[in-house]
């Protein structure tokens, strides 16, 4: 995608309803994204109003990736750990729409989050993706290292268990 611009988004009408149709879109096409199909637009633009409250007090980072004003993708980097953590962040919900995969769109998001973590003099990043479907390749391309793997962690958007694959990255 070469007009692609990345900003940390903040909470509006327009933002939750874009965000939320990414979700639902994710969800409904078997994204292990901690939510179950079918999901409604509602539930989805209410967790979005959360997480984008929780980056309003710095908690978190929520990035979007834009082609012109075409939210094509989204991450979210949790800042909020525990006092003896404060060098590390997590990377959650990386998700692109459908049309937009395989055109840059979630590398350009993950090297947007490690540069935001970097910022913030975080060191570490982790993250986790389901073993079953998940984007494992991706994200050991991107240099993230294989801790293990938990059987059964959660449900698949449409139903039976799958494992979970932890990930782990360190920054310069």
């Amino acid at each position: 995608m070469t007009d692609m611009r990345i900003v940390a988004l903040s909470d509006t009408p327009e933002i939750r309803h874009a965000l939320g149709e990414i979700l639902v879109e994710t969800v409904a096409n078997g994204g292990s994204v901690s939510f179950m199909h079918p999901l409604s637009p509602d539930a989805a633009e209410a967790f979005w109003e959360r997480s984008l409250a929780a980056a309003a007090r710095g908690e978190r980072i929520v990035l979007g990736a834009f082609a012109g004003e075409h939210l094509a993708g989204t991450v979210t980097l949790l800042l909020d750990c525990p006092p003896n953590q404060p060098h590390r962040a997590e990377v959650a919900k990386l998700m692109t729409r459908l049309g937009d995969r395989r055109r840059g769109v979630a590398r350009a998001l993950m090297r947007a989050a490690e540069n935001a973590a970097t910022e913030r003099a975080k060191t570490l990043l982790v993250l986790d993706t389901a073993a079953d479907g998940g984007a494992a390749g991706f994200y050991e391309g991107l240099g993230f290292t294989l801790a293990g793997m938990i059987p059964d962690y959660a449900l698949k958007p449409h139903g039976g268990l799958t494992a979970t694959m932890i990930y782990w990255k360190r920054l310069r």
